[in-house]
């Protein structure tokens, strides 16, 4: 061993979901941009901003979306903006614009944004669900006590 390094034996420790204690937050769509709202509402489910941040293990906190309807997009991204699926079937393919989205499921758009914005592995199947999306003002997870989370 060369003069002045010093062997140690340090564990790392991996944070665990059952240590963390999980927050409830409430975000107000009304008048965010979507993208900028869905990429916080991602690092917040994620638990980018937790120091116990472990890639692979949830250390995330939960989010309740309300007024999903009245979000918006800048420049003409709104009038652009196409979402595809598919049956599975030929021919199945079908393209909804963004406003006709905004009109029947508004709560979708907001899933599918932050999804996106998600690992693609089963911890990101897990973490989309601790998102709640409601289309009003009301939503029935009053009893968390979820905190304001307000998104520039």
């Amino acid at each position: 061993m060369k003069a002045g390094i010093k062997k140690t034996n340090k564990i790392t420790k991996f944070a665990v979901s059952s240590e963390n204690p999980q927050k409830w937050h409430l975000v107000d769509a009304e008048g965010k941009v979507l993208g900028r709202m869905a990429s916080e509402i991602a690092k917040r489910i994620r638990g980018k901003y937790n120091p116990q941040f472990t890639p692979n293990s949830d250390t995330g906190d939960w989010v309740v979306v309300i007024n999903a309807e009245k979000v918006k997009m800048t420049g003409k991204r709104a009038s652009q903006k196409e979402y595809i699926t598919h049956s599975g079937y030929p021919g199945g393919q079908r393209k909804r614009s963004f406003t006709e989205m905004l009109d029947k499921h508004p709560d979708r758009i907001i899933k599918l944004a932050v999804k996106r914005m998600l690992p693609k592995t089963r911890l990101g199947s897990r973490l989309i669900n601790k998102l709640k999306v409601y289309k009003g003002n009301e939503h029935p997870h009053s009893a968390q006590n979820p905190q304001v989370l307000e998104i520039k």
